[in-house]
C-alpha cells in the first residue's frame, strides 16, 4: 500500500487493490490552517471527531463512505479491508473540555494501520488491548489540543509500532498554537527525513526496529 500525508492529521492510504481511504480531511483557513484541500476521489472518509480542521468530508470527490462514529463498521466495500474503531477523548479529562475522539485502526494488505485521531490523553490498558497489534502509527505530537510529546512518547511505547507518522504538528501553514515536532523528536537517533510526501509499506518488509518518518506535506 502507499500513505501520503496531506498535511495536518489527513492521510490518504492507498491499498494495493486501488482503494482510497482519507483521514481526517480539514477545513483549508488562510489564516490559522492555510494548507490546500484535497480535491481527489476517496473510496472511505474517517472522521475522527467534528471540529473543522477534521471533518471537511466533502473535500474528497465522488460518493464516499463516511466513518464518523464509534461502533462496529459497515458498509466497506472491499472486503480485504478491515476497519474498527476505539473511543477515547479529545482531551484528558474524559471529554468534558473538548469533546470525544475516534482511534480508527485499518488492516489492509496485510498491514496494521492506526490513527489516533486528536488523542487527548494516555491510553488505557483497555484501548491499548483493543487497539491490538499496530505496524503504523499516525500520532499528534504537537500537544495543547491533543497529547504532549512525552505522553506521545508514552502511547508509543504502549503500542509499540514499527513505523511512527507524527502528525498534527505546527507546520509553516500553520498558526493554530501547537508546536513543531522538534520537542518530539529532540534526542531521537531513529528519524528518518524522505523528501517525499508518500512512502510505500509491505508487509514482511517493515523496519526491525522502530522508525520516525518524517514526510513531507503534500497540500
Amino acid at each position: 500500500m502507499k500513505i501520503k500525508w496531506l498535511a495536518h492529521a489527513s492521510f490518504l492510504i492507498t491499498s494495493d487493490s486501488g482503494t482510497r481511504i482519507l483521514t481526517d480531511p480539514y477545513h483549508a483557513d488562510g489564516d490559522k490552517l492555510a494548507h490546500a484541500e484535497f480535491k481527489e476521489s476517496a473510496d472511505i472518509v474517517t472522521v475522527s471527531h467534528g471540529h473543522g480542521d477534521h471533518n471537511n468530508v466533502k473535500a474528497a470527490a465522488g460518493n464516499p463512505l463516511v466513518l464518523n462514529t464509534a461502533g462496529a463498521v459497515s458498509g466497506v466495500k472491499d472486503k480485504t479491508i478491515k476497519i474498527k474503531t476505539v473511543q477515547a477523548a479529545h482531551d484528558d479529562a474524559g471529554g468534558s473540555k473538548r469533546g470525544q475522539n475516534i482511534i480508527f485502526c485499518f488492516e489492509i494488505d496485510g498491514v496494521n494501520i492506526c490513527h489516533l485521531g486528536d488523542l487527548g490523553h494516555p491510553l488505557t490498558d483497555e484501548q491499548a488491548k483493543a487497539i491490538g497489534k499496530v505496524d503504523v502509527l499516525m500520532i499528534p505530537v504537537g500537544g495543547f489540543f491533543t497529547v504532549e510529546p512525552p505522553i506521545a512518547s508514552q502511547v508509543i511505547d504502549q503500542l509499540k509500532p514499527k513505523v511512527i507518522l507524527p502528525m498534527h504538528y505546527k507546520t509553516d501553514k500553520i498558526s493554530i498554537p501547537i508546536k513543531p515536532p522538534d520537542e518530539f523528536l529532540k534526542g531521537r537517533n531513529n528519524v528518518k527525513r524522505p523528501d517525499t510526501s508518500e512512502i510505500e509499506i509491505k508487509a514482511g518488509k517493515l523496519p526491525a526496529k522502530p522508525e520516525i518518518i518524517m514526510l513531507k506535506y503534500a497540500l
